[in-house]
């Protein structure tokens, strides 16, 4: 049986622009989605810290070294520049992975780059 498990996280980024009329999506500089290991136009799930909201959608690469976060299409009504978000990649886990897996986890700080870096919880830090 497959399970579905955080992958990886992108934890506190700042949204830096919003466009509603575009075809819809994330965009996360180029950079950022490397280290957290997701994929061009990978699904991702996103929970706002401001307001609450909470949506999918998938990642369109920003330019490397931008430190762009927009959401694009109708997910740009779902934040507003300035906003602190989340950013979460799951995977499916056959039984055997499970208690090995460590998702990876990416603090970011204000001007979204990464402070911190660890696999798990806080307390398994690597």
């Amino acid at each position: 049986m497959l399970r579905s498990f955080l992958r990886a996280k992108l934890h506190l980024a700042k949204v830096t622009e919003t466009n509603l009329f575009y075809e819809g999506s994330i965009s996360i500089d180029t950079e950022l989605i490397e280290l957290a290991g997701i994929l061009p136009y990978e699904r991702v799930w996103i929970s706002n810290m401001n307001n609450g909201e909470r949506f999918d959608t998938y990642v369109i690469p920003a330019p490397r070294g931008s430190k762009i976060v927009g959401l694009n299409g109708p997910a740009a009504k779902k934040a507003q520049v300035g906003d602190r978000i989340v950013i979460f990649s799951y995977g499916y886990l056959m039984e055997n992975e499970i208690p090995s897996h460590k998702p990876k986890i990416i603090i970011l700080d204000e001007n979204n780059n990464p402070v911190n870096i660890y696999f798990g919880s806080v307390n398994e830090s690597k």
